[in-house]
């Protein structure tokens, strides 16, 4: 018997900490994201696929499929199929045995708990029992990862989670509306004060010493104040390119949301 098929809405660096669990424990996944990505780590993204054609995270490799049919030939190759998915037709095309919403938008922008004969939300603006069946934690601390089958997750609080002893400085944001030039790339070391981009000839400065494990790439139009780059104090290389803790604490939440309720898959 086939393995439950689960659809991953969003393909940023949670998204891929969960299909990575579920890839792993033999689940068939097929993610959807923008066409053109946003996403700031990049290089443990799927969403890469989108403009690479395919993209490897760990020892998981991911293939742009451009339908469904293209994407059930992606799974028997033993990949994960990535389909571009602005206006949600993906969720409704294919009677999908679970859906989970992974584009950490702080909001639900328009998954129903009827989506699937399982939906799960990860990260606030979801309530369990409501608009899905179970909710995933994701803010750092000592819930992150926990499966919620009641309520809602811990409100957005705007502050980014502390690596390293480092909260706010970490982030790099831009300084207007325009369109984004990086200076480095992802595994650069970096020192505060230093030109890390720009936008239309404004500077994006460092404002702590580390490695660039996440930044924007060439040309993307951005807004005044919009998240661009992320800075590591940690200065470990090797946590540029592979999955955080934070992505696989949260994916290990989805797939044990999952088996809770494998009485459900058809």
């Amino acid at each position: 018997m086939d393995m439950p098929l689960i659809l991953i809405r969003g393909a940023g660096d949670l998204a891929t900490g969960i299909a990575l669990r579920l890839f792993r424990s033999g689940f068939r996944v097929v993610m959807t994201d923008l066409a053109k990505p946003t996403c700031i780590r990049r290089a443990v993204c799927f969403s890469e696929a989108m403009l690479h054609g395919t993209w490897r995270v760990e020892d998981v490799e991911t293939r742009y499929a451009k339908d469904m049919r293209a994407a059930f030939d992606i799974l028997e190759s033993g990949e994960i199929p990535l389909l571009a998915d602005d206006a949600g037709h993906v969720v409704r095309s294919h009677p999908f045995d679970a859906v989970v919403d992974a584009r950490i938008a702080k909001r639900n922008i328009d998954t129903k708990i009827t989506d699937a004969p399982i939906v799960i939300g990860v990260g606030p603006g979801f309530c369990a029992g409501e608009d899905c069946h179970a909710v995933i934690e994701t803010q750092r601390g000592h819930y992150l990862g926990r499966v919620l089958y009641a309520g809602a997750a811990q409100p957005n609080t705007g502050i980014p989670g502390e690596i390293g002893g480092v909260a706010t400085e970490r982030l790099l944001r831009t300084p207007c509306a325009g369109s984004f030039r990086p200076h480095c790339e992802i595994g650069d070391s970096v020192n505060s004060g230093q030109i890390v981009a720009e936008v239309d000839a404004l500077p994006v400065l460092a404002q702590i010493d580390g490695i660039l494990r996440g930044i924007l790439p060439e040309g993307t139009p951005v807004r005044a104040g919009m998240k661009c780059g992320d800075i590591d104090p940690r200065c470990a290389l090797a946590h540029c390119f592979c999955a955080s803790d934070k992505a696989l604490a949260v994916g290990g939440g989805v797939l044990e949301a999952l088996l809770f309720f494998r009485n459900i898959f058809r």
